[in-house]
């Protein structure tokens, strides 16, 4: 039926109705909250780049993880700080990182938080690149190694999912299978499974310190002129082999990848609402140009309709805050 029989505006006319028709909703349960953690004591050195967000030792994390859990967030990603780095990464799988320590704190203080740490060796190489260098090429067969060594200390120091974001072909199944071997067949596998070689993450490798110190990362991680299917073949393949859950990052450019990755598998999709995302919003916010929380609702409303089931974004306590306003 057309017009004027038809109105739609009536679905509209009020608060109380729009709040009944309201099918996509972001709620606490969706939030996935980054963190850094630096080695030292007393230390909350603020990210330039990304206000609001901090490097913290690990005294000073465990504070604003009491303080992120009071205001509603459940689950976290934990980003490593070493104090050396090395051709090798290490730092990235030692029994002592700071990465594996960190860890045992928050489990031991914070038991019901969901835990997931990333794991990938850029913040622990000298390079900055997320795999070995061999002639300055990133070799891939003989990182996995490494990178599934790094994923069972992080599982034995009590990481509830680990995250693999290397992009490294094959992880996914060297990661599942030195956990299964080791007892970790419950340890859960979050993979970047279609992860773009974007322009957006710059300030992230301020926070992380990971910029590689020569190239880029544009022979493992995706072209962002690259086909759809591409994107459905790398998908296809972290969970043939054993990934629990798919991440799309970044979320904001990619909103077509992750409905289709959502329409494509029955299996749970993750946004990485990235860095430079972050820093656009809280500017333009600074400068008065923009309603920062309307902005943000409405883009996590957006991964939520294109078929998010998870949102990893440095937004989550102001997110948090928000929903739970009267």
């Amino acid at each position: 039926m057309g017009f004027p029989i038809t109105r739609m505006r009536r679905l509209r006319k009020s608060p109380v109705i729009r709040d009944a028709l309201s099918e996509v909703n972001v709620s606490l349960n969706d939030l996935i909250y980054p963190m850094f953690v630096i080695e030292g004591k007393n230390i909350r050195n603020p990210v330039m780049s990304m206000p609001g967000v901090y490097q913290c030792s690990p005294d000073i994390l465990l504070t604003e993880i009491e303080k992120a859990i009071k205001i509603g967030i459940k689950a976290i990603i934990l980003f490593g700080i070493p104090e050396i780095k090395d051709a090798v990464g290490s730092s990235a799988y030692a029994q002592d990182g700071i990465i594996q320590q960190t860890i045992l704190k928050i489990k031991k203080a914070f038991p019901e938080l969901l835990l997931i740490t990333d794991v990938c060796l850029c913040e622990y190489t000298d390079h900055g690149h997320c795999g070995l260098i061999k002639e300055n090429k990133i070799v891939n067969d003989s990182t996995l190694e490494l990178l599934a060594k790094t994923a069972l200390t992080h599982a034995q120091a009590g990481a509830d999912i680990v995250a693999p974001s290397d992009m490294m072909d094959g992880r996914v199944a060297a990661i599942r299978k030195v956990l299964d071997g080791s007892g970790f067949d419950e340890t859960l596998i979050m993979a970047y499974s279609v992860k773009y070689a974007s322009a957006f993450y710059g300030p992230f490798r301020d926070a992380a310190g990971s910029a590689p110190q020569f190239g880029d990362r544009g022979t493992y991680q995706m072209d962002p002129r690259s086909s759809i299917k591409q994107a459905v073949q790398e998908a296809a393949l972290d969970i043939e082999e054993g990934a629990d859950i798919v991440i799309v990052k970044p979320a904001l450019a990619y909103m077509d990848i992750i409905k289709t990755i959502s329409n494509t598998f029955n299996c749970p999709i993750t946004s990485y609402n990235v860095s430079g995302e972050y820093a656009m919003v809280k500017a333009a916010a600074e400068k008065g140009w923009i309603d920062e929380k309307r902005v943000v609702l409405e883009l996590m409303t957006g991964f939520k309709r294109a078929g998010s089931n998870l949102i990893i974004t440095y937004h989550a306590l102001d997110i948090a805050a928000w929903l739970q306003e009267v």
